[in-house]
């Protein structure tokens, strides 16, 4: 009586969602019980902060039904893969099954460089990872085939649209042009919101001076960097308004960030700014101090008054500087700061 020895057979084929132009065909790949070699080009194409799929297709050419498990190993780091498989799972005879492995490798990998350490001079790119499928029986479990394909690690790059086929085909002109890419990118970005950088509202602090400078604006370090965005991009209006009642109100606006209140009287915005004695000694229904006043009136004199918010408080230094800087060289001036 003779035993037979039941072996399943098992085909594996890989498919890169995401293959990398110029493939390195020194990989090999070999199934459980046969010994030729099969060189593939299945190499995934792994960008920083890019999800890259591999999708495996599994065939069962035996006449019985298979239960496999599935396993990935390499010597990339594991948090690069999502792969996880719970249970064993079962493939019919004669059918095919597809599974898909998702890779994806830090934002900032090249800027991070957190692969280079004492044993390693230089960033690694390359990375070799190993499909494994095992039978499992009640006993034990059993290596029926494997693959093997890279993870190229290589920086997202546009350029590569713009050269002749034949170019794409070698990476080193991928990796090469990337410099170049790396090193202009930045401009490029800068034109397209090259507006935000002319805005004093959104342009970095360091461009603040020239934009000031732009229009004729002194930079006033008692202000805070909010108030100065403010006044630079507003300069010109207050130079279309300097010396008249709207200008100095506008400018305490801009200033201390109280609401303007056009629509209250006078003695109740925010910002008040009146002139009382305008006419001197007057003769009817009048009260005096407040629209009259004995011994004439004082020409060219104005109040301020400003009523911060609860908890707002405000530098009366840079309150009169800034009133002496809007209000005509022969007005003169009171100044209430009322907090309530």
């Amino acid at each position: 009586m003779t035993q037979s020895l039941y072996r399943p057979t098992l085909a594996i084929k890989l498919a890169s969602m995401n293959l990398i132009e110029a493939s390195d065909s020194s990989a090999i790949a070999s199934f459980a019980g046969n010994n030729t070699e099969e060189r593939i080009n299945n190499n995934l194409l792994l960008c920083p902060g890019e999800s890259s799929e591999m999708l495996i297709e599994l065939e069962n050419l035996g006449d019985r039904s298979l239960t496999f498990r599935l396993e990935i190993d390499g010597d990339f780091p594991q948090t690069w893969c999502n792969w996880h498989q719970e249970a064993a799972e079962e493939i019919p005879a004669l059918a095919k099954l597809n599974k898909s492995l998702y890779f994806e490798i830090p934002q900032d990998f090249f800027e991070n460089q957190y692969a280079l350490n004492e044993r390693r001079s230089r960033l690694k790119l390359n990375y070799e990872t190993q499909v494994s499928i095992y039978a499992e029986t009640e006993n034990q479990s059993q290596l029926l085939a494997y693959r093997v394909f890279n993870l190229c690690v290589r920086p997202h790059t546009s350029y590569l649209n713009f050269l002749p086929t034949i170019y794409r085909e070698v990476d080193f002109i991928g990796r090469f042009i990337s410099i170049f890419e790396q090193a202009f990118d930045p401009v490029l970005e800068i034109q397209k919101v090259l507006w935000s950088y002319l805005d004093p509202l959104t342009a970095p602090e360091a461009m603040l001076p020239f934009l000031a400078h732009w229009v004729a604006w002194p930079m006033n370090g008692r202000w805070d960097m909010q108030q100065q965005r403010r006044l630079i991009r507003n300069a010109i209006e207050l130079y279309r308004w300097h010396g008249t009642r709207l200008g100095l109100r506008f400018y305490l606006h801009l200033y201390t960030g109280l609401p303007l209140d056009e629509h209250l009287p006078e003695s109740e915005k925010h910002i008040g700014i009146e002139e009382i004695f305008e006419g001197g000694f007057v003769l009817g229904t009048t009260i005096m101090g407040v629209d009259s006043m004995l011994g004439g009136g004082r020409p060219f004199h104005f109040i301020v008054s400003l009523r911060p918010d609860p908890g707002q408080q405000i530098d009366e230094r840079v309150v009169r500087d800034a009133i002496a800087r809007e209000k005509p060289a022969f007005c003169t001036y009171d100044l209430d700061i009322i907090y309530r």
